[in-house]
């Protein structure tokens, strides 16, 4: 079995909860049969003495195609989500606090 060597290449990362993150990396896979570039989205959270540990990844193959779909369908779910969110608040908002459209 080869010995693989990862390398992050460029990373992003969100804090959320209480010592939780979501990092978004640009790796490269090196082995003796050659290299691969990918992107991982992994989750993990952070030690009482500050160190990441990583919970979950997946690995994207690091082609426009399948980005574009990851893109795209996390945007529409994301849409649908905060779309009832804003349609609920608008319902709940008095109409005198929605302004009027300028009459043509």
């Amino acid at each position: 079995m080869a010995d693989v060597e990862f390398k992050t290449l460029q990373a992003e990362e969100i804090k959320f909860g209480k010592n939780n993150f979501l990092e978004v990396a640009r790796k490269k896979a090196v082995a003796q049969e050659g290299e691969n570039e990918f992107i991982a989205i992994s989750r993990g959270f952070f030690t009482q003495d500050g160190t990441k540990r990583f919970r979950r990844s997946i690995a994207l193959p690091d082609q426009d195609e399948i980005v574009d779909f990851v893109v795209k369908s996390l945007q529409q779910m994301h849409g649908k989500a905060t779309a009832g969110k804003k349609k609920e608040a608008h319902h709940e908002a008095p109409a005198e606090d929605v302004p009027e459209e300028p009459a043509e």
